[in-house]
């Protein structure tokens, strides 16, 4: 079942990255920006439980598509790109197995333990 996850993730990712395409983004803007939703880790220096909600945050798919939504209703690139690229992140990060954080701590995910 892990490899099936997976596969559907590598293809959400492939997707947002075709999205891009469709939008203009530069090649170089999309690896400058992919990274940087893991900014949110910097939430666990102040403790497993607000690390967990700013991690989570970040990283949750409803909340790149509701940003998506948001620019493409009020038709601002910006804003549909940060969806595209949190989206394709999230998918990322949960194709290499890291999923949401539990409050217990950083390697507690709803996808299993990290090793």
């Amino acid at each position: 079942m892990k490899r099936i996850i997976q596969l559907e993730e590598v293809a959400m990712l492939g997707i947002s990255i075709y999205a891009l395409y469709l939008l203009k983004v530069e090649w170089w803007f999309y690896l400058l920006l992919l990274l940087a939703p893991d900014v949110s880790m910097l939430g666990y220096l102040a403790g497993n439980k607000i690390g967990a909600i700013t991690y989570n945050l970040f990283h949750h798919k409803a909340v790149a598509i509701i940003l998506f939504m948001i620019g493409f209703i009020n038709q601002t690139w910006i804003i549909q790109v940060t969806g595209i690229i949190l989206f394709g992140h999230s998918s990322m990060d949960r194709m290499l197995s890291y999923g949401l954080k539990y409050f217990t701590g950083f390697k507690y995910a709803h996808l299993g333990e990290l090793v």
